[in-house]
């Protein structure tokens, strides 16, 4: 179902060459060998989805709870660590919800790690002085080169931080007051080497493109993380939103920036170790989703890369080490995940071909079945896991039905944006960490009127014209299958067309600036 211009069939010779003499040809055997196996190597991780669903209903009432709760005086102290890079616009929120704490500022370190080349350093250091001028310990940390990146910066301020528990929220975090009083309490086990809360979400509802997110990133942190600790398995701390214990980074090798997704290698190495993870879905810190859809991609290019990263960093040591085999094949599982891409896009090309040879020879039953092996293979899976997840996640889901499908027009749009961060990965290309453009929005914030004048911007690069060929590619392919009357096969293809369009258009045309001046920080940092 799905490859080049229908033209090309126009010509004879290419036409002889995929009918052949009698009716067969070596070219056609080919195609559907090389479509078939990447459905099938498809279908394996779209299995994988099913095991984390049943692993989660089987572990659903085994949330870990704290070995006991710290009394007041027993409160250990913490480094709450804030890396920032060019984030103007967040600078005074951040900080503002981290003094808004009832943690004990007896026992609160706050350092502020600023790698920043623009306004936000001003803004820093008068955010800083108030933080002060209000009693709390707070460090301010500049560095002018940036070596490492976040990593970098974390391993650097490890030198003077005072306690030996870490709290790191990236700067479009808003940790409630309550936030380090609940989550602590996990650490009065001494095997404890990091505690992650769930990611919420203060601008889900600002449009489509939030809403979608907000569907991705819970199936991560209410199915999947869930599925993963209460069953034994290894998951990672997500860099932001939780806590770690100095002597397991210490213990792990410390941070390191040969991957881009620094928190997923420290992870894998810390629990390798030994160190227990937890993760409590109950526990929630809020966070400022992507409203750009460069912005969006330049976030799943860096994730996707750096998982690559990790896979071929620690991959080998785990199949080496002693855990159990379960954890390995998840572990497998987890870190290859992105691997997907690179036969998501041929499968993309090879579409068209598939589809006039469905429409040549199969009709009725045989069609069918067909289209149905096609749609369990590469579709149910993903319908299944997150339409499970809006179950899981939302009162009244079904009002919400419509991001399903959304969500998955997006997610096989994504495929030449990760196709080329996990081919970047598999060839060993360096790139730089590339931050995320935070505005300072919330649940208040409707419509692209409160940011588009601002000025950070996602990465533009050479990757929407391809989505623009692919959308008019798709668009072909839907009249196709309209004018062969292929039914069955027309909602897989719309998804194509959907997500294709959808993401070309807005990575070419959305938040262009106008020619409004660039809005300034917000008043709080005047």
């Amino acid at each position: 179902m799905f490859g080049h211009s229908i033209l090309v069939f126009n010509n004879s010779l290419l036409r002889e060459a995929v009918d052949g003499p009698q009716g067969t040809s070596l070219l056609v055997a080919t195609l559907v060998a090389v479509y078939g196996l990447i459905l099938l190597t498809l279908s394996l991780y779209g299995g994988h989805r099913y095991m984390v669903m049943f692993n989660y209903l089987r572990g659903r009432k085994r949330q870990i709870e704290p070995l006991r709760q710290f009394s007041e005086d027993e409160l250990p102290g913490i480094t709450v660590q804030l890396p920032l890079y060019n984030e103007m616009y967040v600078v005074d929120r951040l900080l503002a919800a981290v003094t808004e704490t009832d943690y004990p500022k007896d026992r609160l370190q706050i350092q502020v790690l600023d790698d920043s080349t623009d306004e936000t350093v001003g803004i820093s250091e008068r955010a800083v002085e108030r933080v002060r001028a209000q009693g709390f310990d707070i460090e301010y940390l500049r560095r002018i080169d940036r070596t490492g990146y976040k990593a970098g910066a974390l391993k650097n301020a490890m030198k003077t931080a005072k306690h030996d528990i870490f709290a790191i929220f990236d700067a479009d975090f808003r940790p409630q007051p309550g936030f380090l009083r609940e989550i602590i309490h996990y650490f009065s086990d001494p095997k404890v080497g990091v505690t992650q809360a769930r990611w919420g979400h203060l601008n889900e509802d600002q449009s489509l493109l939030t809403k979608v997110q907000g569907l991705m990133l819970n199936g991560h942190f209410m199915v999947e993380h869930p599925s993963r600790n209460r069953n034994g398995l290894f998951f990672n701390m997500n860099g932001t939103g939780g806590l770690w214990r100095r002597e397991a980074i210490e213990e792990a090798g410390g941070w390191s920036h040969d991957t881009i997704t620094e928190d997923l290698d420290l992870s894998y190495r810390a629990q390798m170790k030994g160190w227990k993870f937890v993760f409590n879905p109950d526990i929630v810190c809020p966070a400022e989703l992507p409203v750009e859809m460069n912005a969006f991609k330049s976030q799943q290019h860096r994730w996707a890369k750096g998982a690559i990263q990790v896979l071929f960093k620690v991959l080998p040591d785990l199949l080496r080490s002693k855990e159990r085999l379960g954890v390995k094949v998840e572990g497998f599982f987890h870190l290859s995940a992105p691997l997907c891409y690179l036969l998501i896009l041929p499968m993309c090309l090879l579409s068209l071909p598939m589809l006039v040879l469905r429409a040549r020879i199969a009709d009725g039953t045989v069609g069918a079945v067909i289209d149905t092996g096609v749609l369990l293979c590469a579709t149910a899976s993903m319908l299944a896991f997150y339409t499970f997840t809006q179950v899981v996640g939302y009162k009244q889901w079904w009002r919400r039905w419509y991001l399903v499908p959304m969500f998955m027009a997006l997610g096989v749009a994504m495929a030449v944006n990760q196709f080329k961060a996990v081919f970047e990965a598999v060839i060993g290309h360096k790139s730089a960490f590339v931050r995320t453009p935070k505005y300072n929005l919330d649940a208040s914030s409707t419509g692209s009127a409160t940011w588009v004048a601002k000025r950070y911007r996602g990465v533009r690069n050479w990757v929407p014209y391809v989505e623009l060929f692919f959308a008019l590619y798709f668009t072909v392919a839907a009249g196709y299958a309209v004018q062969h009357e292929l039914w069955g096969t027309l909602p897989f293809v719309m998804i194509f067309f959907v997500g294709f369009w959808y993401i070309a258009i807005l990575s070419l045309f959305q938040g262009r600036r106008s020619a409004k001046p660039v809005v300034a920080p917000a008043p709080a940092a005047a």
